[in-house]
């Protein structure tokens, strides 16, 4: 049986989301578990999430970005209290942010995605990417 659909197609974040991931080198949309993922082979991105709560109580993040971080920056991510502990992909250095709280801009969404990105992709997208300049 498959996921049901956890997004609204038309919400302007994941419009920007999108404008963003998919102008990275081989980079494609796959909805995946019912939500929106951006892969390069490997997933670098995906929209909204599930936080983790320490009950073991989850709260959904509906309109969030959730990357892969650098592990030398994971203690920082986790003493800003932008960034959350998303569900099933907390314990392999992935931090959500959601994106309604007014608290993060498209430029830092920007650099969160690249960040991740170069993190995943395989060293032929990364060259490309680097002869862009």
């Amino acid at each position: 049986m498959p996921h049901p659909i956890m997004f609204d197609d038309a919400d302007p974040w994941l419009g920007r989301l999108r404008e963003v991931a998919l102008a990275y080198p081989r980079a494609e949309e796959v909805v995946s578990h019912g939500r929106p993922t951006f892969r390069v082979g490997k997933i670098f991105c995906l929209f909204g999430s599930e936080e983790k709560l320490a009950d073991g109580s989850r709260r959904p993040h509906p309109a969030a970005v959730v990357v892969k971080a650098e592990p030398s920056e994971l203690a920082a991510w986790d003493e800003d209290g932008r960034f959350f502990l998303p569900r099933y992909w907390a314990s392999s250095g992935w931090r959500g942010i959601d994106l309604d709280t007014g608290r993060i801009d498209l430029d830092e969404v920007a650099e969160l995605v690249d960040a991740s990105y170069r993190l995943v992709a395989p060293k032929g997208a990364l060259a490309e990417l680097d002869a862009r300049g």
